[in-house]
C-alpha cells in the first residue's frame, strides 16, 4: 500500500466513523439503539447524554455506534478490506469520504480560528 492510499484510507475512516457516530443525517439509524436523555442540573445548565437501549445484539450495536473509537476500528476494517479486494467499488467511496474528511478538518480549523479572534 502506498503512503497516498494509506492517507486516503485514514481520512475516509475518520469521516465514516464520524458520520456513523455523530452526524445528524445518521440519527434515524441510531435511534433504535439509543435514547437521548436531557437533564437540567442544579446550576441551571442543561446536560444531554446518550443511553444505550435494549440487551443482546441491540445493546451490542448500540454500544458499538456510541463509541467513536469502536466504530473507527470497524469502519477502518471495512474500508481497508473493501479497498484491497474490491477496489473498483471502494476506491470512489474511499476517495469521496477522504475528501469530505479533509473538508471536515479544514472546517474545524477555520471555526477555531474564528472563535479565537
Amino acid at each position: 500500500m502506498s503512503p497516498f492510499e494509506f492517507i486516503l484510507l485514514l481520512l475516509a475512516s475518520f469521516r465514516l466513523a464520524h458520520l456513523v457516530v455523530f452526524d445528524q443525517i445518521m440519527a434515524p439509524l441510531r435511534r433504535p439503539f439509543h435514547d437521548i436523555i436531557t437533564e437540567t442540573l442544579p446550576d441551571g445548565t442543561v446536560a444531554t447524554y446518550l443511553e444505550v437501549r435494549g440487551s443482546g445484539i441491540r445493546k451490542f450495536i448500540g454500544e458499538l455506534i456510541a463509541c467513536y473509537w469502536c466504530t473507527g476500528i470497524w469502519t477502518a476494517a471495512v474500508l481497508y478490506f473493501g479497498f484491497i479486494y474490491f477496489p473498483f467499488i471502494f476506491f470512489p467511496i474511499v476517495m469521496i469520504l477522504a475528501i469530505a474528511g479533509c473538508g471536515s478538518i479544514i472546517e474545524a480549523i477555520v471555526q477555531r480560528v474564528i472563535q479565537s479572534s
